[in-house]
């Protein structure tokens, strides 16, 4: 017995040392990102998910998420030499972000492989002709309605034929039906992100073949369009009933519409589960036939003073991989950047589904550009969303405010064009 015990007790110790020694020659990468429901679902990606395959590397990963101030955590750790070895960037910072020197492009070989994913996020996260970003996945915007709401109404619910006007017509009929209700036709953001897929399907695009944000006749027409629906009290916006986004507005279930993205799903299954909606393609404008739509996505970037370069980017694989991105998708968070991964058919009875078939139908269209403004950054926009603001409260006309609109892109871009200059 003794000797049993003896040799039980030296198996215990060989293990527990073995087991000592595997964790400590494991090559450790540090990652970081945002907080929030990012951390369950990079911490299941990295325990669960792609576990084995990190065993197999002899990697250990450990996230970092940052529920501050994101932009200024990670600016702030590169320049004092103690960022992550990678970390989240967002698609309208990349081109700001690489211009510090801090990100490490990828490897030829590395963005030979990556050429699977969407090729619009992939030359959005292209600079100089070098990958400095792989897109982790993808998010796009569409029309949500609520069944009961046309229901009652007795008007038919929304489809892939509507234009701004028949939607519109939709809207003041069932306001008319059932407004006195409390039922309102529609919730909107007074910001360019949720504006865009309006002005996009005229043809305009935020920059012209000079480099200029030029107002024009087919971004008045969208703008107009947009900021009338409030006007006619078809739409508030979420602060008139102590929301912050459309999507808490759609919650409540009050609303006949909302457009936003794949978010809204997971949201409406904590808050709204017994509503039924369904969701399709944002109107096309009325005089061109089109629709347009913007990309939102994140992608993971390699800080350019690792030491860990070659591992980074086999951990980068590995979390935008197909099988990371199908859990992602099935968390029901946002969709694949992935090209090679096909959507089963949506179940009738999955509002989720259909709306993630429906999102990336929208963003395969041919007006769909990247959420990404050069090297103005997001700050672009804030010409935009102050013009929508005042136009939808009306402080200023349309007139006025787009004018206003306008004389500070051209003090933007002209401040830009001579610090470039400046600098050369």
């Amino acid at each position: 017995m003794n000797k049993i015990k003896s040799f039980t007790h030296w198996l215990l110790l060989g293990l527990i040392l073995f087991s000592s020694t595997s964790m400590a020659d494991k090559k450790l990468i540090n990652i970081a990102g945002w907080g929030g429901n990012d951390v369950v679902a990079v911490n299941k990606l990295l325990t669960t998910v792609i576990k084995s395959e990190l065993d197999e590397l002899n990697i250990e990963v450990r996230y970092f998420p940052v529920e501050s101030d994101y932009g200024r955590y990670i600016l702030n750790s590169l320049s004092a030499g103690n960022a992550p070895d990678a970390f989240y960037v967002n698609v309208d910072l990349i081109d700001s972000w690489v211009s510090t020197g801090q990100l490490k492009a990828f490897s030829d070989s590395f963005a030979a492989n990556a050429q699977r994913m969407n090729p619009v996020l992939l030359d959005a996260f292209t600079v100089d002709n070098q990958l400095f970003g792989v897109p982790k996945d993808v998010n796009s915007l569409a029309l949500q309605f609520n069944i009961d709401v046309f229901k009652d109404a007795k008007t038919p619910v929304p489809d892939e034929n509507d234009t701004w006007l028949t939607l519109r017509e939709k809207l003041v009929s069932v306001v008319e039906a059932i407004g006195d209700e409390g039922v309102l036709g529609t919730c909107l953001s007074a910001d360019f992100a949720h504006f865009s897929p309006f002005a996009l399907s005229t043809g305009w695009r935020p920059f012209n073949e000079e480099g200029k944000t030029v107002l024009d006749d087919n971004f008045k027409r969208a703008f107009n369009f947009y900021v009338s629906l409030v006007h006619d009290g078809l739409a508030i916006i979420p602060a008139d009933i102590g929301q912050n986004w459309p999507g808490g507005c759609f919650g409540t279930e009050n609303f006949a519409v909302v457009m936003e993205g794949q978010w809204l799903s997971g949201y409406l299954v904590d808050k709204s589960p017994n509503l039924l909606y369904q969701s399709t393609l944002i109107p096309a404008d009325p005089k061109t036939g089109e629709r347009g739509n913007m990309l939102f996505t994140v992608g993971w970037a390699i800080n350019n003073n690792t030491a860990n370069a070659s591992d980074v980017e086999k951990v980068i694989a590995l979390l935008t991989s197909d099988k990371a991105q199908r859990a992602i998708l099935a968390a029901g968070l946002a969709l694949p950047s992935s090209n090679t991964i096909v959507l089963p058919a949506a179940a009738e009875d999955s509002p989720s589904e259909q709306m993630a078939q429906t999102i990336l139908t929208a963003s395969t269209l041919d007006n769909v550009i990247p959420y990404k403004f050069g090297r103005y950054g997001k700050n672009w926009q804030t010409p935009i969303d102050v013009a929508l603001t005042a136009a939808m409260l009306k402080q200023l006309t349309i007139e006025q405010a787009l004018s206003e609109a306008q004389r500070k892109y051209d003090e933007m871009i002209m401040i830009s064009t001579n610090k470039q200059q400046g600098e050369q």
